[in-house]
């Protein structure tokens, strides 16, 4: 549905790192970057777009990324946290959202909600 998305962070390094670890296992990669942005997404089209900006902080986002499966959304939670995100929900299914909904959810250094889910 969307084309990109653009995320002003206070520590370009920081979220660089959380982002480059916990997509990997969703096929994302790190693409064109330098000292004041960073794009990640399939090595064709990066479509999340990092952007250093200094005493940024806001309400926080919440983005959503499909996984391929459950071991997927495990294997992007164990990453995110091992890459200095904050647990906002293990990897489990999510009733409430439907009988078939995978998930798990992050914090990541800038106060966002990241979750990687499997429908």
């Amino acid at each position: 549905m969307y084309d990109h998305i653009g995320l002003k962070v206070k520590d370009l390094a920081a979220s660089r790192r959380f982002y480059e670890a916990a997509l990997a296992p969703l096929g994302h990669v790190l693409g064109p970057h330098d000292d004041s942005y960073a794009g990640i997404g399939p090595a064709d089209a990066p479509a999340l777009w990092l952007y250093a900006a200094k005493g940024t902080k806001g309400p926080g986002t919440h983005l959503a990324f499909r996984a391929p499966d459950h071991k997927a959304v495990a294997a992007f939670h164990k990453a995110g946290l091992k890459a200095g995100g904050t647990d906002n929900g293990g990897a489990g299914p999510r009733a409430d959202y439907s009988p078939t909904y995978y998930a798990a959810f992050l914090i990541d250094p800038d106060g966002n909600n990241v979750e990687a889910v499997c429908p």
